[in-house]
């Protein structure tokens, strides 16, 4: 006889197990402990098999029918399926899902996928996805996540009025869905039907005086005056003589630095290639001011960091200390932004040639030699060095607040 919600609601336990038979190998397992446990018995390959189906009333006597209906309709198919292996299998894969969250895929991504990459771009884009992404979807199978999903976390971040971030995030959101379709741990990427949603960018420029000699000089007098950590100070005063990037300004090692040579030789991460910045006469003597205090620590940096020698300077530093002296990091200079004043003031006012100058910025360029990297870290080597030291002397007449150097004739045009 079919068992009823009521019967099963007041059937009590009894001292041993017993079974109340639904019909067709379902029953209801009553335990000693008075647990009542949904089971279903078969047979598969010539041997007797019991699939549990869940708890009542968890699991309600409609919902172990629907359950047992759906796993005889396994045994019934041709080739007949075991719905305990069906359902085994189902649980790896709910735990393979457990496993492969977001977040734990993300941090899979950035370990092999951005190791090759500057430092800072890397805490950048981590800060971001644990900031931005991880609280919404990081607990999420990546496999389960969907574009409405993603799209929740782009509009929680343009609610903030910072689309740079949002385009940003779906940037990186993309790369790290395409990272699991690549290992096989999911088969969509949902960010791509999400193109277009937040507004295309302008490239943003670096703050810079680049159109404004005078006030170049202004700023070098007040890196004169700067106070403090003497790292800092000397990485302030040499941004403006090297124009390299922050990140490789701060990084810079002693054993990459050769004082009598002239020359700081490395690797440039965002362009992957071997650079040699010539040194003029003035980053040389600032160099050589700084190396008593850093050269024989064991970390190997120039530049030390705040807490311990073992680690370069923050990456926030050079700006902090420009802010400290009263200088507007976002509307009048950054640190980056001694690469544009060069390429800007170099060529319209000393009249560099703009190849030889964005080769000394690391910028890549046409290569026509065939030699590719091996030629690119001496590419214009002695014309850097001829143009490195006249920039050098040209910064020391705007600080010395001597004549602006009027604008040569083809480029002021």
């Amino acid at each position: 006889m079919p068992l009823t919600d009521t019967a099963i609601r007041q059937v009590k336990a009894t001292d041993k197990p017993s079974k109340l038979p639904d019909g067709k190998g379902l029953y209801l397992l009553l335990t000693v402990s008075g647990g009542k446990l949904w089971r279903y018995d078969y047979r598969f390959a010539d041997k007797r098999k019991t699939l549990a189906l869940g708890a009542y009333p968890d699991v309600s006597l409609a919902d172990a029918r629907k359950r047992h209906a759906a796993a005889r309709e396994m045994l019934a198919a041709d080739p007949p399926i075991d719905p305990a292996e069906v359902k085994q299998a189902d649980k790896l894969r709910r735990r393979q899902l457990s496993a492969d969250t977001f977040e734990a895929i993300a941090a899979e991504w950035k370990d092999k996928m951005l190791t090759a990459r500057a430092e800072v771009h890397r805490v950048k884009v981590w800060q971001r996805l644990v900031n931005d992404v991880f609280p919404q979807i990081g607990k999420r199978p990546i496999a389960e996540i969907t574009a409405p999903e993603v799209r929740a976390v782009l509009d929680k971040i343009l609610a903030r009025g910072v689309n740079e971030t949002a385009h940003k995030a779906r940037i990186n959101m993309g790369q790290v869905f395409r990272y699991a379709i690549a290992t096989g741990k999911t088969a969509t990427d949902p960010t791509a039907a999400l193109r277009g949603m937040v507004p295309t960018l302008k490239a943003k420029k670096m703050a810079a005086p680049t159109d404004d000699p005078a006030k170049v000089g202004e700023i070098l007098r007040m890196f004169d005056a700067l106070e403090g950590m003497p790292q800092v100070a000397a990485a302030v005063r040499l941004a403006p003589l090297l124009a390299v990037r922050p990140g490789e300004l701060r990084t810079m090692r002693w054993e990459d630095v050769d004082l009598d040579a002239a020359e700081w030789r490395y690797h440039v991460p965002k362009t992957k290639i071997d650079h040699v910045v010539p040194l003029a006469r003035q980053a040389v003597a600032i160099l050589r001011d700084l190396e008593p205090l850093t050269g024989h620590l064991p970390g190997g940096w120039v530049f030390i960091g705040g807490r311990t020698p073992m680690q370069p300077l923050s990456n926030m530093a050079v700006n902090a200390a420009m802010r400290r002296l009263g200088i507007d990091t976002r509307t009048e200079l950054t640190g980056h932004g001694w690469r544009a004043v060069l390429r800007t003031q170099g060529h319209e006012r000393l009249g560099f040639d703009p190849l030889v100058i964005e080769t000394q910025i690391a910028h890549k360029t046409p290569d026509s030699s065939g030699l590719g990297n091996a030629y690119a870290r001496t590419k214009f080597l002695p014309e850097r060095k001829a143009m490195m030291q006249k920039w050098a002397d040209y910064l020391d007449k705007l600080k010395a607040g001597a004549d602006v150097i009027p604008l040569r004739g083809a480029a002021a045009a």
